[in-house]
């Protein structure tokens, strides 16, 4: 029996799952077999990327699982060297036609790049895009509150969700309130930060215990907790299957504070602070 996985409803009125499966580095044959074996773990939300070079994998694995098109959602993501308004239209198109499918149900900006000062007019075509139905539900990824302001304020419209990195050793309260406010869905990537850092984690190996539960999936409910939805990654089958088994279990007020004590301010997992950041 597969897990129900609960949905959020976004600022559009789509319908969102808490968590979905990752796909970064899954690539060719055995890339579309680890997502095909995503979706029959019963991961129904997919994340790829134009820059992963594997939406041709995700597509081919969609195909694979034999589940229907319509019960799956597919997000994807326009890379920097394509923000200007006609690229960014055209990589949106190729994207679909990598990936084999009609529509995508989440679009995002990969990164904001403001040095590029190009991303207003990026999501111009993400605006557009969604109006052809090109995509359901579009929203950025790696925004600042600064980026997020100016798009709402020269737009008129407010990106659905927010991609960010988020882990309990980088828990992003702040920009987590700022999408409160905003109404924007937060979304977590490399949600369980990495994972010899984690295991080696006393705080979170204790809880874990207490819940006769894995680390990771400690990771995953208390982001589940504070209203994240989270897209881990995994080619394993098993893990796969564990990463949805979270709705079994709570963490108690102390747990979530102990997690949330973790959270340093420099604790990303890597060098790509969205202010400074470029990615083409």
């Amino acid at each position: 029996m597969k897990t129900e996985i609960p949905e959020v409803t976004l600022n559009d009125g789509t319908k969102l799952p808490v968590i979905g499966l990752g796909t970064y580095g899954l690539w060719g044959n055995a890339g579309a077999n680890a997502v095909a074996s995503g979706i029959n773990a019963g991961n129904r939300l997919i994340d790829t990327a134009y820059n992963y070079e594997n939406e041709g994998a995700v597509g081919e694995g969609i195909k694979r699982s034999g589940v229907s098109r319509e019960d799956l959602w597919v997000t994807s993501k326009l890379p920097g060297r394509y923000h200007t308004y006609d690229k960014a239209m055209v990589a949106i198109q190729e994207s679909l036609y990598r990936s084999n499918l009609d529509y995508f149900d989440v679009y995002l900006i990969h990164w904001p790049m403001p040095n590029e000062n190009l991303y207003v007019e990026a999501w111009q075509a993400l605006i557009d895009a969604k109006k052809w139905g090109l995509v359901r539900s579009i929203g950025v990824s790696n925004f600042l509150p600064e980026h997020l302001e100016r798009i709402i304020q020269e737009t008129g419209v407010t990106p659905s969700v927010n991609q960010v990195e988020l882990h309990p050793f980088f828990n992003q309260e702040e920009q987590r309130s700022v999408h409160a406010k905003l109404n924007i869905q937060t979304e977590s990537w490399s949600p369980i930060a990495k994972a010899a850092d984690i295991m080696a984690n006393e705080t979170i190996s204790k809880i874990a215990e207490n819940h006769h539960k894995t680390i990771a999936q400690v990771i995953l409910r208390w982001q589940y907790q504070i209203g994240s939805v989270s897209i881990p990654r995994s080619t394993s089958p098993q893990r796969q299957r564990e990463n949805l088994q979270i709705f079994d279990f709570s963490l108690s007020d102390a747990e979530m504070t102990a997690i949330a004590g973790l959270s340093r301010p420099d604790g990303r997992l890597f060098d790509m602070d969205p202010a400074t950041h470029e990615e083409f």
